[in-house]
């Protein structure tokens, strides 16, 4: 989009710079970086957040750029310059969006030719727990139809600043719930924090919600938010916002697991970048051992044969004497007959 057109569209003539203040700004003193929100299970980008830098020096603070732009009735016509130059920058990745809640009822949001409807990528609009509280009546409305419209995915920042109603959250149906600053930091040593946050990724699980952890700076606060069930990370251990959009510094090896959590402890734990693991050379199979030749059957042994009976020895002969068989036979007297 041409410089002349931007100039078309935001300025609406000469008048307003003349007036100064937020109302003076242009793109030119319009500045956005992006931070990485990180897939936990993988380490891979998954969208980024548009944070806003105004290069004037009296508005280099974000919450004073607001407050002035508060006061002088322009968030409408800042936000509208903020989308212009982060869709710009951000080349074709999913982006995530904030919006002040006097823009709801601006008419620079629901413009049709705001930057936010043409981005190829996936487009999430962020808007405070605290807004989603006070101006109810108009996220449900504006948002949702918005959403509607242009397929851009709502999302509820800072959950749990302290404006918590969980009535109205869950009324708004947000794609995405990010987790305050006061949840997470220090969560590895706060038993309370993790019993929270447990509470809140079971309750997104069941609402079809994914939960994002802000704020995160230690090893040890993202393996427990992992351990909770959190999807998505984002802060200062992955990576600082820049434009254009940094890379991702994931301190675990990819597709694995992260390691538990270290013991609690009331001092906070300095984290140390993890030893390189080195390849472990394949233990060699384990050959099969050739089988044992199997017994033989021994042979039975032969059955015992019957013995012959042994004939019976002949008496010896007596001394001087004929053998008993060749006795001769005793004569019997016989009476002759008269």
């Amino acid at each position: 989009m041409d410089k002349e057109k931007l100039s078309w569209t935001l300025g609406g003539g000469g008048s307003e710079a003349e007036v100064g203040g937020v109302r003076a700004l242009t793109v030119s003193d319009i500045g956005v970086v992006f931070q990485p929100i990180v897939d936990m299970k993988t380490g891979a980008t998954f969208a980024h957040e548009a944070l806003v830098r105004c290069r004037r020096p009296e508005y280099m603070a974000p919450p004073v750029l607001f407050e002035h732009a508060v006061k002088e009735n322009a968030c409408g016509r800042l936000g509208r310059l903020i989308r212009e130059v982060a869709f710009q920058t951000s080349g074709d990745v999913p982006l995530f969006v904030n919006l002040h809640p006097d823009e709801l009822s601006s008419r620079w949001l629901v413009r049709p030719d705001d930057p936010l409807c043409f981005h190829a990528a996936p487009v999430f609009l962020e808007i405070t727990e605290s807004a989603a509280f006070t101006h109810f009546e108009l996220c449900l409305s504006v948002l949702r139809e918005l959403c509607r419209r242009t397929g851009a995915l709502l999302v509820v920042d800072d959950f749990g600043a302290g404006h918590s109603n969980l009535e109205r959250v869950v009324d708004l149906e947000p794609s995405i719930v990010k987790l305050d600053l006061a949840l997470t930091r220090g969560i590895d040593a706060h038993p309370r924090r993790r019993a929270v946050v447990r509470h809140v990724v079971n309750l997104c699980n069941e609402l079809g919600a994914r939960v994002v952890a802000e704020g995160i700076e230690t090893i040890d606060e993202l393996s427990c938010v992992r351990d909770l069930g959190v999807d998505y990370a984002q802060g200062y251990l992955l990576a600082r916002p820049a434009a254009p959009p940094p890379k991702v510094a994931w301190p675990f090896r990819p597709n694995l697991k992260l390691p538990p959590a270290l013991p609690i402890t009331a001092s906070r734990v300095i984290p140390v970048p993890p030893a390189p693991i080195r390849a472990i050379a394949p233990v060699p199979a384990l050959q099969a051992e050739k089988p044992a030749p199997a017994l033989q059957a021994e042979k039975p042994a032969p059955a015992l044969q019957a013995e012959k009976p042994t004939p019976p020895r002949p008496k010896p002969p007596r001394p001087g004497g004929r053998p008993a068989s060749l006795k001769p036979a005793k004569r019997t007297s016989q009476k002759p007959s008269i």
